[in-house]
């Protein structure tokens, strides 16, 4: 009797209460986070966000696309240009042509220009002749049909104005990848060390078993095959322990390929370093939170938003086609004065005889018959057009349906993460009441073991499900376009 009593009271030191045994994992990663640094979901998002190198790639978009509306704009920078041609030849000088010209292009179309100009010489061409003084000018020209409301300078602007929305779409959706990619190996790597802390106790209790076993042997109270099954017990235990603790290292691994320092080179995750706890509460997601999310997605995903960037590019390629199929009519006119621009010869005088008597006016018109070109490009934008429009379509109803099927898995979790509870609740009052059936002599070793390893296997289960909650979670927020 004293034999069973030294048994029943190490083991109970072993097991600590139902109530200790069942929450030894949580209790075990608080005093781990005593002991050691907690690394947290957190710190793993810092770390990604800032220093990845995908983060990284990802950030220079919205700034490539930056430099691509500058360059755009420059089709709008000022132009100044002066150009000389000259001949002497055998001593005899026959012509000095110059030419300096200021040209301001303008939002609308038209462009704005100033110059001197000054033709000099026996030889020179007699359309470019001016008085020794030179001849100064000032002009507009203007696109009277094609040109007027849309060229290929704003069409240009436009559409890389459109490409910065499509640059921040896609950086959002990478960034948005990589961050429920690492929020989901963060939260694998926190079930690793939960499946392991709970057979690391398994096994300690096994070989806590073995002792009192053997120990009972020896008192004759139990027959020698007991020892030889709690000691096969405590071995496949051991295993099972060594394989785990390969697994939590191998996810150590995969979690450091998130860790870059500011000089972009890569960190590893320090031995001491811990997860935290999985989530032990589950809250229900509200009524009406699906029905927004799925109208937030709609508005703010990254592949819906990049569809509509595809369309104004789209849009503003129609307009520049559509004004294609107009003839070409522009007017040139230069209002013209003798001297240069800074010591005049002649005053402008705009209400006398100067304005109708001093000018240089041009008219240009073109126009292709059969327009083939213009309307192939046209059509096949108009085709661009549809198959964008039933792409975003397309892309709308995927990413909401992809809202309310995780919505679905969140439900589900909670009602299953619910009954595990009661399974655990239950397997440890079985492993309980076989406790005492042992200790009475109704009971064996290996019935004793096999409930242990049903407990086992059920707080396992309920850490599987804790981890699949936690990146269920994860995933609604991706996919609801968060970033």
């Amino acid at each position: 009797m004293r034999t069973r009593l030294l048994f029943f009271i190490s083991l109970m030191l072993a097991l600590g209460t139902p109530t200790t045994w069942l929450a030894a994992a949580p209790a075990a990663q608080r005093s781990a986070a005593d002991s050691v640094k907690v690394f947290s979901l957190a710190d793993l998002l810092a770390y990604v966000t800032l220093r990845h190198p995908v983060a990284r790639q990802a950030a220079l978009l919205p700034e490539q696309a930056l430099q691509e509306v500058r360059f755009a704009r420059g089709m709008f920078d000022p132009t100044a240009t002066s150009k000389y041609y000259g001949k002497t030849f055998g001593g005899k000088e026959y012509f000095h042509d110059w030419d300096t010209q200021l040209r301001v292009p303008l939002w609308f179309g038209a462009d704005i220009k100033a110059g001197f100009e000054r033709g000099t010489g026996p030889y020179v061409n007699p359309e470019n002749y001016t008085a020794p003084g030179g001849l100064s000018y000032i002009g507009i020209s203007v696109p009277l049909t094609q040109g007027l409301l849309m060229d290929e300078r704003r069409a240009a602007v436009r559409q890389a104005q459109a490409l910065r929305g499509l640059a921040e779409a896609e950086r959002r959706g990478a960034l948005n990848k990589l961050v429920l990619q690492a929020a989901k190996d963060y939260w694998e790597w926190s079930l690793n060390y939960q499946r392991l802390e709970l057979l690391r106790q398994n096994t300690d209790l096994a070989a806590v078993r073995l002792r009192a076993v053997r120990e009972r042997v020896r008192q004759g109270d139990l027959a020698a095959i007991d020892s030889v099954e709690a000691l096969t017990e405590l071995l496949n235990r051991r295993a099972a322990q060594v394989q785990s603790e390969v697994q939590w290292r191998n996810a150590t691994l995969l979690l450091s390929n998130y860790l870059w320092d500011e000089q972009s080179r890569p960190v590893e995750l320090p031995a001491t370093a811990r997860p935290q706890a999985l989530p032990t509460t589950w809250p229900e997601l509200p009524v009406d939170s699906v029905a927004a999310l799925a109208a937030l997605a709609r508005q703010v995903h990254p592949d819906v938003l990049k569809s509509q960037a595809k369309l104004t590019q789209l849009g503003v390629e129609r307009r520049l086609l559509s004004n294609k199929l107009l003839p070409k009519l522009s007017v040139d006119y230069n209002l013209l004065q003798a001297g240069s621009p800074f010591n005049p010869e002649t005053p402008v005088s705009l209400g006398g005889r100067y304005l109708p008597n001093n000018y240089k006016l041009g008219v240009s018109f073109a126009y292709p018959l059969l327009l083939r070109q213009e309307r192939s490009k046209l059509q096949l934008n108009r085709l661009k057009l549809l198959d964008t429009e039933l792409g975003l379509q397309q892309t709308t109803r995927v990413v909401e349906t992809t809202v309310r099927t995780v919505a679905n898995d969140w439900a589900a979790l909670r009602e299953q993460l619910a009954l595990q509870e009661q399974v655990v609740e239950n397997a440890d009052r079985l492993r309980r009441g076989e406790q005492i059936r042992f200790e009475s002599g109704e009971s064996s070793v290996f019935l004793l073991n096999s409930r242990e390893a049903s407990l086992v296997s059920a707080r396992t289960k309920l850490a599987e499900l804790q981890a699949k909650y936690a990146q269920t979670q994860a995933t609604l927020r991706w996919a609801a376009g968060g970033e």
